[in-house]
């Protein structure tokens, strides 16, 4: 019997790899015997480098970088075995390094992002995938460039104070220092939201409130991007501002397309290529993915539904484990997903249920290996 455990972290509870151990642990009270592969998985934010390291080997790697707002903060990304070098954006700029009492959207720079890419270059990385997403940032990826190397001018020819408010007074852009190892590099971007840099669906309105962005500095914030990007335009001769998922991460997708030349894919995609899901699955049984909450926004994007389509191509069967299921989850079923199962066993606040999300799960395995245990009788 070949089992194939495939879940996204279980967000402030389990990383992926705990959530895949503890599945694989109350199957194999059922099944002793059964071959259990574990591909821990992620969509390109939070838990990305853990889950990558976790399925194909590799080192975590740790830094001090400069945070969203100026001070030090510990960061860390991964290089896989085969020099492709994982970075999560949030690692450095993310939202969970700014107080909710400090969140200013128009000066939060994502300066450190770019420091993680000069690590990932001095190691020899020859690929890069970026993880966006939890920004705290608005700064269309300038302070990334600034980081690697472009200098940001005003008409004096002064550097720019750090965030997106600033490119209001961009004059000009100085590219002569941006670091040279970036023409020989590949850089993929795992981003799952299609939103262009500027406008009413833009980075700064779609994304700046939740990053403490009033409606006059949304406002402010998207005319600024907009004056980067026609900056930008004028520069390198091409427009990006309005490509799909140039918005993501505050307009850090803008960045990376522009100057790092980078590819968009969805992250559950990337992760799925990167960990060999798709050769895992191939004479499997069965496929168990799952998620912290499951609804029918799963269908969008979510992991749950990556690791369904994949095991679709291998006619495999999938069924799914989630803390909690959410309005409307049964729509999951038409989209490849057989079976769906929550792990409170009864009334649980949410704190009583992430501090025993590794039983519940591996209880809930036993559950289902029983069950998978009469219909083979059968």
């Amino acid at each position: 019997m070949k089992i194939v455990i495939a879940p996204d972290s279980f967000k402030e509870s389990l990383s992926a790899p705990d959530v895949a151990a503890a599945i694989a642990r109350g199957w194999q009270q059922v099944f002793p015997e059964a071959q259990c592969l574990l591909r821990p998985m992620a969509d390109g934010g939070e838990g990305t480098v853990d889950a990558l390291l976790a399925a194909v080997g590799g080192e975590r790697r740790e830094c001090q970088v400069r945070g969203p707002m100026g001070q030090p903060v510990q960061a860390h990304w991964g290089l896989l075995d085969d020099g492709t070098a994982v970075i999560e954006m949030a690692a450095a700029s993310g939202l969970h390094w700014v107080p909710r009492e400090l969140r200013d959207a128009r000066v939060a720079s994502s300066y450190g992002t770019g420091e993680l890419i000069l690590q990932a270059l001095d190691a020899g990385a020859t690929r890069i995938i970026l993880g966006l997403g939890g920004s705290a940032t608005n700064d269309a990826g300038a302070g990334l460039l600034q980081a690697l190397g472009l200098r940001l001018l005003d008409e004096q020819g002064r550097e720019l104070a750090p965030g997106g408010a600033a490119l209001a007074a961009l004059d000009q852009l100085d590219l002569t220092g941006l670091d040279p190892r970036l023409l020989s590099v590949q850089v993929d971007v795992a981003a799952d939201v299609d939103n262009p840099l500027c406008g009413p669906r833009g980075a700064s309105a779609v994304f700046g409130p939740q990053k403490g962005a009033t409606p006059a500095h949304v406002e402010q914030l998207d005319q600024a991007l907009g004056r980067f990007a026609r900056i930008v335009a004028a520069t390198l001769g091409e427009d990006h501002a309005s490509f799909p998922g140039v918005g993501a991460a505050g307009g850090l997708g803008f960045a990376a397309r522009a100057f790092l030349k980078a590819t968009f894919r969805p992250g559950i995609e990337l992760v799925a290529e990167l960990s060999g899901l798709a050769t895992a699955v191939q004479g499997a049984d069965l496929v168990i993915t799952g998620e912290g909450r499951m609804d029918a926004q799963t269908l969008h994007g979510k992991t749950p539904m990556g690791v369904a389509r994949v095991a679709q191509q291998a006619n495999v069967p999938v069924i799914a484990l989630a803390g909690s299921l959410g309005d409307d989850y049964q729509a999951l079923y038409a989209a490849g997903i057989e079976a769906a199962f929550s792990l409170a066993p009864g009334p649980l606040s949410l704190e009583q249920a992430m501090a025993r999300a590794a039983g519940e799960l591996q209880a809930r395995a036993v559950d289902i290996a029983r069950l998978w245990r009469i219909a083979r009788c059968d």
